[in-house]
């Protein structure tokens, strides 16, 4: 009974395509657009007559199309996906751009920009998720088109919401090859592409893009100035180390004050010292956090006294992670009970924290002497730990740390196995 279903199932599909493509020639756009959708049904083999849709007069049925491409988001999509992206109507080209990451970021149609599109009159409306926190793996290959497609798009779409969108999309695929198109992007004077722009510069995280955003440091816009301060200092701008500190200086808010001196703390200078002397004794415990990152950055012997001192007498989370944070940077990398190192791993386990004290290993972890240090932590961690120092070995990983992932990928967490298995496959894309 079970196999007759099926196979009942699967001929209703495959003739639902021939009753289908009959209605693509009607002359009823309506009737057209409703072709597309059952088309969408048939998946892969639908994709050839959807594409022809693309072609349309009407904008109704080459949006149906497009949804249906998308949805159906195998590799055959693709192609079609690109030609879409020329369309000359926005949300042909938001729902082209989401379904283009969709292939690289499965899931992607569900939070994207095009799950919240609504078409009022002759414009449309939607909205765009706080998280901005999605990017693929480094060891997924994107074709050179669809990167391409997407840099097009980030300079020059029909609107400004769809040119944020393709600017959001450039990031999360690390479209390296799109850098001049998000700067040119810039332009827009739109402060919702701007923002985009500069979140998917730190994404892709090359430091050849920091000058092209130079004169944001000072902009207007509290959000966009913000993001520009966090990614000078991800892209290890220090010809910018004088604005950043003009910044701090004339600092509107507390957001962009502590924007500015931790990205000062990114390009360490003994020239900042003072600086880092000053606001590590501020009330504000987040400006005494990226003080001590500071001082953990400009790895001075002299200053482990002090630290130490200020480690034992400090009662808030977020600079007593910053200061374990610049003890390890300082040679104090022992894997004791009580050491900074071991209260940075056992944050792995915090909620809340976790997303701070993993960034800190990364860095910490590019140190062979650091990694000899957590390798023995691993195998009796916890699930968080052992999860979180796969991704630390990932990024900061080399040949040895092979060794150590291996074993994870066996484990009987399940869990713990794939992230394992994924930090393999991103750590051996990174090694020569």
């Amino acid at each position: 009974m079970g196999s007759v279903y099926i196979a009942l199932v699967f001929l209703t599909a495959h003739l639902a395509l021939p009753a289908a493509a009959q209605d693509t020639e009607s002359p009823d756009a309506r009737q057209r657009a409703r072709a597309a959708r059952e088309l969408g049904k048939g998946g892969s083999e639908a994709i050839p007559a959807l594409q022809k849709m693309l072609s349309d007069p009407e904008v109704e049925v080459r949006a149906e199309a497009v949804k249906a491409i998308a949805t159906i988001g195998t590799q055959h999509s693709l192609e079609p996906l690109v030609q879409a992206s020329g369309d000359s109507d926005a949300e042909i080209q938001i729902w082209a751009t989401d379904g283009l990451v969709n292939f690289y970021h499965p899931g992607y149609l569900q939070t994207g920009l095009s799950a919240t599109l609504r078409r009022i009159g002759t414009s449309i409306k939607g909205r765009f998720t706080d998280v901005n926190d999605q990017v693929i793996d480094p060891f997924i290959t994107v074709r050179p088109e669809v990167i391409e497609a997407l840099g097009k798009l980030a300079r020059g779409a029909v609107g400004m919401e769809a040119r944020a969108n393709a600017a959001r999309a450039v990031g999360v695929l690390r479209g390296r090859a799109a850098i001049p198109d998000l700067l040119e992007a810039l332009r827009s004077k739109d402060d919702k592409v701007i923002y985009e722009v500069l979140v998917a510069l730190q994404k892709i995280r090359d430091p050849s893009a920091a000058p092209g955003i130079a004169f944001l440091l000072r902009d207007m816009n509290e959000k966009v100035q913000i993001a520009a301060l966090e990614t000078t200092g991800l892209l290890q701008n220090k010809e910018a180390l004088p604005q950043l500190h003009d910044a701090l200086r004339r600092a509107r808010s507390k957001k962009v004050q502590r924007a500015a001196l931790t990205a000062i703390a990114m390009l360490p200078d003994e020239q900042s010292r003072g600086v880092y002397e000053r606001y590590l004794r501020d009330r504000d415990d987040q400006l005494r956090a990226a003080a001590a990152e500071g001082f953990a950055r400009l790895k001075n012997p002299g200053d482990l006294a002090m630290l130490e001192k200020a480690f034992a007498e400090e009662r808030k989370m977020n600079p007593r992670l910053s200061l374990a944070f610049a003890l390890v940077m300082l040679g104090k990398a022992e894997m004791s009970e009580f050491s900074p190192l071991r209260y940075l791993v056992n944050t792995l386990n915090s909620a809340s924290y976790r997303g701070i004290a993993r960034p800190f290993l990364i860095e910490l972890a590019r140190e062979p002497a650091v990694r000899e240090n957590l390798y023995p932590a691993i195998p009796q961690g916890t699930k968080d730990e052992k999860i979180m120092l796969a991704q630390v070995l990932a990024r900061s990983g080399d040949k040895e740390s092979i060794a150590h992932l291996e074993p994870l990928s066996r484990d009987s967490d399940t869990e713990v196995a794939q992230e394992a298995l994924r930090a393999l496959q991103t750590l051996k894309a990174r090694l020569p």
